[in-house]
Formats: C-alpha cells, structure tokens, sequence
C-alpha cells in the first residue's frame, strides 16, 4: 500500500478529483457576480436622483459585471436585480450541494477500498505475527479508526479548492473595490497561518499519543477477557482494576490537555477574525465619509469578508483534518505491515498454471526459527512419495507440530528447501497449496454459519459468479474470474482435488505406533 495518503488517493480518485476541481473552478464566476448584486442595489436601485449630476435619473441601466444590459426604472431595476441575487443564491447553493454530494461518494467508495485492502492485508499476515497482534487492535482500526479518513479522503482535493476559491474570489473583489481595504482584509490571515498550524501540531502529537494509549486500554481489556480465570483464581481483580485505572488517567490526561490547546485555539482563531471588522468599519467608514468610495461599495465589502470568514475557518478545520488524517494513516498503515507478509501475488494467482502434486515430498536441510531466533526445526532431511501415508512421531516442542505447519506451507522456513511434485512450495500461491494440501489442525475453527457450509468451507476457492461485479470493482476489489458454482459433495470418499492430498496425522495412535 501506499505510504503516503495522498499518493493512495490520487492513485485511485485522479479522474474524480480533476472533474470536481473543473466544476468548482465553473463556480467561481456565480460567486463573484453575487458578491456585486448588493451594490449594485445599493448604488443604482435605491438611490434616488442627483439632480447636480446629468444623466443619473431612472430609467437607469442595469449592469452585470460592468455588462449593461437595459435600462429600467427604479422598482423594475430593484426587483431584477433581487431576482438575479436570488438566482445567484440558488446556483451557488447548488454547486455545492453537487460538490459535497459528489466528493462524500467519492470518500464513501475509498473507504470501502481501504477497509477491503487491509482485511486483504490481514488474510496475508504470517501467522506467527498473530500471536503479537489481538483482535482487539487489529478490529477497532478496520471499523472504527479508518472511518474519519473516508471523509478526508473525499475532502482531500475538494475543500482546499473550493472553499481557497471562495477565500480568494471574495478577496480579489474586495481589492477591486478598495486596495486599502483589501489590504485590511487580509492583515491577520499571515498571523493566523504561522500560530495555528505550530499549535494545532502540539494537539496533533497529544492525539497520536491518545490513539496509541486506547490501543493499549483495548488490548488490556482483550487480556484480560481471556485471562480472567488465572484473575479469579489468583485473587488478582484489585491489582488489574489498579492497573486499569491508571490507564484511563493518562488517557483522561492527554485528553484534557488536547482541550485546553483546542479551545485556545478557537479563541485566538476568533479574536484575530474579529479584529478585521475593526479596521473595516474605521477605514471604510472614513473613506465613505470623504466620498472615495461609495455607501454601497463599503456595504458590498463588508458582505464580502462576512464570506471570507466561512471558508476560512473551513480551511483551518481542514488543515487539522488533514494532519489527523495523515497520522492516523500513517499509524494503521504501519500495523498491517508485518515481516513475513505474503505477497500479493501468491493470494490471487490462478492454480491452474501448476501441475499437480506428481512425485516426491521432499526437504533439504530445512530449518525454522522463532522470532526470537530460537531453533526449532534444525536441518531435517526427508523424501517420500507424494502416495505414501507418512507420521511424524515426536514428543511435546520437538517441533513436529511446526514441521506439518511447513508442510502445509502455512509458515514459511527459514532455511533450507521443500518442495513437493519438483515445485518449490515457497514459490506457489496459495490456490495450489490451499487446493491440494489438506490440513487439519489439532483445533480447527468453526466459522459462525452452518455445519454444512463448514463441511465444504474447502470448496469455497472462490465466490459465486452473479453476474454483477460492478460493486466489487468500484470498491478495489479485484476481479473475480468466472468459476462454476460449487459442486454438491461426491458420494465417493475422494474428490479429484483431496486424492492429491499429503496427509500427516499427529494423532496419540501415530505416536504410539
């Protein structure tokens, strides 16, 4: 996987990006003509005649842009232009609608994706890293820690664009009205883009601790849900419930601390936006009253930084969305990247391009380390026909149990070669080796469904083709290629894909005789 969040959304959302970013630069002009409309109701429609100046009685003409267009009387001239304002609202209100509905699919769809690439992830996890991880913290990240990237990840391209356009629309116009003013307008934004992000970087450390502090609170209670015999029987419920709490404190700690920097954050974000109106009201003021510009363009200015302050703290919000995100990405992506990970290939690969188990099992000084590098197997040498019935005999952690792990290639040894029919086991996917390699364990699972369907869970390579793979792919799934449905159980005791089955049985009968 990606490790930067942005290259995995651009990767698989470059299209949708480009078009959303086309459709709100299609917005801007709508938002720039809305801004105007108020002083031109202002300046043409509700001031009456000068008599001092020629040519300023009504009819007068009604421009767009400095677009004239005819001339209307007053009450005319007044309802157009409300009706254009009200037009505007009601494009500009669409567009939106269209964009968040249009990127909150977008973020719904990667999430999808994003949840079926790290369960794919965890399907490929060797299984001696399972005994480091727990459900506990490996379930919470694919549910519920994953969930605020679906969001960013339709925000990612989209609110920087439209909610700067606006930011930057609405500025421009005021510059066009009065450069003092426009000057005035965006006096603190500097101010505020060099405090906030060094502050919202400390709440963003304090939230990466959280998130790993909760992590160790969910694995705690896992430990303890399984381990709550050895608690009743030792008399140790005090000592965990301690422990427990002093968890919750540091918990309850960073916390705190997050919402004192938080808050402050808001309070000096809305002190700074509300000095600007000062210096509006003071400057504009002034101008007006020494007629350098006019009631109605001051009017317009104030309605457009009454804009500014939306998109802004849209892209204040954003800005520590985005660093969240990135760190929350960055900490789950990290925990679905184990060593020994199998390799994608091996999991989707066809079967059909080997051949079948025809020959000998054989292993050349095959060996298998714990990771703690601690021998377990060490040099086994063997070869036997792949018809023969073969035990293993051995006492408790002579390694027996390991070896028909490596058989089954369910781990992988760390040295020396097996391979059976002439193929390298640790070069086949696992449609071969899950095929026409049988294994039953000393404690075989039983999924949540019925008996039948845990009887004939070896037949189930791949999923039933209904002829709609649309969802599928619009998710990140791969393709499933066409395969017949699964067929009934044969009433002989050997399918064609079980007769090619290595049996090994670690049963007491085996070891006895």
């Amino acid at each position: 996987m990606d490790k930067n969040i942005y290259k995995f959304i651009f990767k698989h959302t470059k299209g949708q990006q480009i078009y959303i970013l086309l459709v709100t630069v299609c917005s801007m002009p709508f938002y720039y003509a809305s801004l105007d409309i108020p002083k031109l109701i202002i300046n043409s429609a509700l001031r009456v005649d000068d008599p001092a100046v020629v040519g300023d009685e009504f009819p007068r003409p009604l421009t767009i842009l400095g677009i004239e267009i005819m001339d209307m009387e007053q009450l005319t001239l007044l309802g157009a232009l409300c009706v254009i304002f009200l037009f505007l609202v009601l494009v500009n209100g669409g567009f939106k609608m269209y964009i968040n509905i249009y990127k909150g699919r977008m973020g719904e769809r990667m999430l999808r994706r994003l949840r079926y690439l790290l369960y794919s992830r965890i399907l490929r996890f060797p299984l001696a890293h399972f005994r480091k991880v727990s459900q506990g913290e490996l379930i919470p990240m694919i549910t519920a820690e994953v969930e605020p990237l679906g969001g960013f990840i339709g925000d990612a391209f989209a609110v920087p664009a439209l909610q700067g356009g606006l930011l930057l629309t609405a500025i421009f116009y005021i510059f066009s009205q009065d450069p003092m003013m426009g000057v005035a307008s965006i006096l603190l934004y500097p101010i505020q883009g060099y405090i906030i992000p060094r502050l919202q970087k400390k709440v963003n450390l304090l939230g990466k601790a959280r998130v790993r502090e909760v992590r160790k609170l969910s694995e705690k209670i896992g430990e303890s849900v399984s381990g709550i015999q050895e608690i009743h029987a030792n008399d140790t419920a005090q000592y965990e419930l301690a422990d427990f709490s002093q968890r919750l404190g540091t918990i309850f700690t960073i916390r705190f601390q997050i919402y004192n920097k938080k808050f402050f954050i808001k309070f000096l974000n809305n002190l700074l936006a509300q000095l600007t109106p000062f210096f509006f009201f003071s400057i504009g003021g002034y101008l007006v009253i020494n007629d350098e510009i006019s009631l109605g363009a001051l009017v317009a200015v104030l309605a457009a930084y009454k804009d500014l302050s939306p998109p802004w703290k849209a892209l204040l919000t954003y800005y520590q969305i985005q660093a969240d995100s990135r760190i929350k990405y960055d900490q789950v992506i990290s925990q679905f990247e184990p060593q020994g990970l199998m390799d994608e290939d091996k999991q989707y690969a066809d079967a059909d391009e080997f051949e079948s188990f025809d020959g000998e099992v054989a292993a050349a000084n095959l060996s298998l380390q714990d990771e703690d590098q601690v021998t377990i197997v060490n040099g086994v040498n063997f070869k036997f026909p792949v018809s023969d019935h073969v035990a293993v005999v051995g006492s408790s952690s002579s390694g027996k149990e390991e070896l028909m792990l490596m058989l089954a290639r369910l781990i992988e040894p760390t040295g020396g070669r097996l391979n059976a029919g002439g193929n390298e086991l640790s070069e086949m996917p696992e449609a071969v080796t899950g095929r026409r390699i049988g294994f039953v364990g000393q404690n075989a699972y039983i999924f949540s469904s019925s008996l039948k369907d845990n009887l004939l869970y070896g037949l189930k390579h791949r999923p039933r083709d209904d002829g709609d793979d649309a969802p599928a792919e619009s998710s990140g799934n791969p393709e499933t290629p066409e395969t017949p449905e699964t067929p009934e159980a044969p009433e002989t005791a050997e399918t064609p894909e079980t007769s090619e089955t290595t049996e090994a049985s670690e049963t007491q009968e085996a070891s006895e005789t």
